[in-house]
């Protein structure tokens, strides 16, 4: 008897019972009543893992979801090694993820999910391998945490963005004391610097309020003022003396 098989099956064999091969793609023949065949599809399975409860390693209870993409790379060793391989590979896929969410804690499982896709693949592939299935790609589709912890970390998340904050505003102020303080050193060293920042606050004070009027009286007098009130009040104590 003649089938055919497309491109994307392979035809499993069995003669008188036994395990014979597998044919196709294309044409092949199966001998009548000595032969049975089976056609099995090779192409990559996408499955939609439903969500399972799992207790992280700090004891907080989630909801954890994922997708995975496999095939029978093996289709002779698939038929024969187990009964359902699909459901073998889905139910091997749900006790791995709620296992390897075990090993971690709530943080890591939202921080380092790349790193647990990793281990996940390799620990439902090392399974899978007997019986001739191939797990090409696992990924952590969602994490679903409660409420009160969501809660919890947005509170967390909101102390350290002011902390981060105010340690940015006190770094700036340390910065702006410090370019005061080597100012004024400068300012020391050549009074006459003093006289020109006076001059440029002024014309910036004009250039703010037209109807301010400004007196500009040299420094030298404000000295010879500070000098003569501190000489009067050395000429009163001594008279008082």
């Amino acid at each position: 008897m003649i089938y055919i098989a497309k491109e994307y099956e392979r035809a499993v064999i069995f003669r008188l019972g036994r395990y014979a091969g597998m044919r196709g793609p294309g044409l092949y023949v199966v001998l009548p009543f000595l032969e049975s065949h089976r056609k099995v599809d090779i192409r990559t399975n996408t499955v939609a893992v439903q969500p399972q409860e799992a207790i992280t390693k700090d004891s907080v209870t989630v909801k954890v979801d994922a997708v995975l993409w496999y095939k029978l790379s093996n289709p002779g060793k698939a038929m024969v090694s187990v009964a359902d391989p699909h459901t073998a590979v889905y139910q091997v896929t749900q006790t791995s993820l709620r296992n390897i969410i075990g090993q971690h804690k709530l943080d890591e499982v939202l921080r380092e999910r790349d790193a647990i896709n990793s281990a996940l693949l390799k620990i439902v592939d090392d399974n899978t391998e007997k019986w001739g299935i191939s797990v090409e790609l696992i990924e952590i589709k969602d994490v679903e945490i409660p409420e009160g912890m969501q809660r919890a970390m947005a509170r967390e998340a909101e102390a350290s963005r002011e902390k981060r904050a105010r340690l940015i505003k006190s770094e700036a102020e340390l910065e702006a004391a410090n370019n005061l303080n080597r100012a004024s050193a400068e300012i020391m060293k050549n009074p006459m610097s003093l006289e020109l920042r006076r001059m440029q606050m002024i014309a910036e004070i004009g250039a703010e309020n037209n109807t301010t009027t400004v007196i500009l009286l040299p420094s030298e007098f404000v000295t010879l003022a500070k000098h003569l009130g501190d000489y009067l009040e050395d000429m009163n104590e001594k008279q008082k003396e």
